[in-house]
């Protein structure tokens, strides 16, 4: 820590050195030279407390037509610029959970302003078709430049859906259909405790983080195997989570024998390369690479969901891609940062029939031609790699918190931006969430009392370092 802390200084100004060896400062990260994003604001601005009079009102409204109690405040997206969210009481935010992980580059970006703005587009933004069988004249032109251009490796086969819930589901059927036998058998689906596929009926059976999501809802008789539980700094616990994957992965094998046994062949089983909603829990990448054999080796589809993990925010297009599968994976979905929902696949697992996989409208091509342009700008920005920086930067700033503050914060952990830490418990969470906000940084929650980030692929080093120095006061004056 003094090391890092030493050579922050050497890079710091004056003034910045002064503060950061003041004794009793709170500062524990530069404030990094700005780079010039001409849609970005320059620091959060807070007027009213979150959410104010006018959220309030709305919210009222709301909730007269609607259960609006999850609604955490309205928001003004006309003013909305860059990595900064402002609400319908003027509060500028530096946004980190960019709507649960969904915006890919930012708020109002002009060149997405530009894609809308060409008069060659229109059709495509007002007119929408049903795409399963009078697709536009355009629609593989669209695909090729936007979606089959990221298209991660061994997948050739795509389907465009409207979310991420809709993806599993599609896939779940896909690959109950490659299995094939006669009739209509009972097969399963294996997943993790942990994890969040989504909220339709055949994704809440694979879905096991909150019970929230379950209440009431009747499920099919799926198995669900642990998922492992890393002791961290990981460099000091290296033998006890190499105990634990196989743990889990024995598990893994004994529920795909036992379901059998049972008449309910395990045909796939899904994984979340790091589980979200579920308390962003990690794996190493030598646990997916066994557990892809352990696929293989009994037949069962091995089915990644990227929906929240995808799109560039763990430093490469897709989380997966850190495995370095030699067998790569047989299907993966998407959503969220990709703009639209959808799956690819490998070829066998394409429908022997048309109808089968289908609904009106299997997405939307207006949401291809963004991310067309999203994906343009990824790599005229070079953004993935922005993320890695960026990331780092968040990262260490963690790490130097929980240094400093372990009553608060333990556990510190991420890829590229995709960083979480846990706190002591959930009461503690939600009020460090709640004063962030007030602060003007919007965080999320997950599992029991995780803080997750999710910036979008335009939060740079300097956003980072603006969020530390605001977390660490924070940190400071928590009671």
């Amino acid at each position: 820590m003094a090391f890092v802390l030493a050579a922050r200084q050497l890079a710091c100004s004056p003034q910045q050195k002064l503060r950061l060896l003041v004794p009793g400062s709170r500062y524990i990260s530069q404030a990094a030279a700005k780079v010039d994003v001409e849609f970005d604001y320059d620091a959060p601005l807070m007027k009213t407390e979150v959410p104010g009079p006018r959220s309030r009102e709305l919210m009222k409204q709301l909730n007269i037509i609607q259960n609006a109690e999850a609604v955490h405040f309205f928001c003004n997206y006309e003013e909305s610029r860059g990595n900064y969210l402002v609400d319908v009481d003027g509060n500028r935010m530096l946004d980190l959970y960019s709507q649960i992980s969904s915006v890919p580059i930012g708020y109002s970006h002009p060149a997405l302003v530009k894609v809308l703005q060409q008069p060659q587009n229109v059709s495509t933004f007002i007119n929408r078709p049903a795409l399963g069988i009078l697709p536009p004249e355009n629609f593989v032109e669209r695909l090729q430049e936007s979606l089959m251009s990221v298209a991660p490796k061994g997948m050739s086969q795509l389907i465009t859906m409207a979310c991420g819930s809709c993806s599993n589901e599609n896939a779940f059927k896909t690959i109950f259909m490659w299995y094939r036998a006669p009739g209509c058998p009972d097969y399963s689906i294996l997943s993790f405790m942990g994890a969040f596929h989504g909220r339709t009926l055949g994704c809440l059976a694979t879905t096991h983080s909150k019970s929230i999501h379950k209440i009431d809802i009747p499920s099919f008789d799926w198995p669900i195997a642990p998922f492992p539980r890393l002791k961290y700094p990981l460099e000091e616990f290296v033998k006890e989570n190499q105990q634990e994957e196989a743990r889990c992965l024995e598990e893994v094998e004994d529920l795909i024998v036992k379901y059998r046994k049972k008449k309910k062949t395990v045909v796939g089983v899904i994984v979340e390369p790091i589980q979200s909603e579920g308390g962003d829990n990690h794996a190493s990448d030598d646990f997916f690479r066994k557990l892809r054999d352990i696929t293989r080796k009994h037949g069962c589809a091995f089915l990644v969901d990227e929906v929240q993990t995808g799109g560039g925010c763990t430093g490469k297009f897709w989380a997966h891609e850190h495995w370095d599968l030699d067998d790569p994976a047989d299907l993966m979905t998407f959503s969220k940062k990709m703009m639209t929902g959808g799956f690819f696949h490998k070829e066998e697992f394409r429908p022997n029939a048309p109808y089968r996989i289908f609904n009106t409208w299997l997405g939307d091509p207006a949401k291809n031609l963004l991310l067309a342009e999203v994906i343009n700008v990824i790599k005229r920005e070079d953004l993935l790699d922005n993320a890695a920086r960026a990331g780092k930067v968040l990262l260490t700033g963690l790490l130097d918190l929980q240094a400093r503050y372990p009553q608060f914060i333990s556990r510190v952990r991420g890829r590229g931006t995709f960083c979480s830490f846990d706190t002591p418990d959930e009461s503690v969470r939600n009020k460090l969430i709640l004063i962030a906000r007030n602060k003007g940084v919007v965080l999320g929650g997950c599992g029991d009392k995780s803080i997750r980030f999710r910036p979008m692929l335009v939060f740079r080093e300097h956003h980072a370092h603006l969020f530390l120095n605001i977390f660490s006061d924070i940190l400071a004056d928590f009671k």
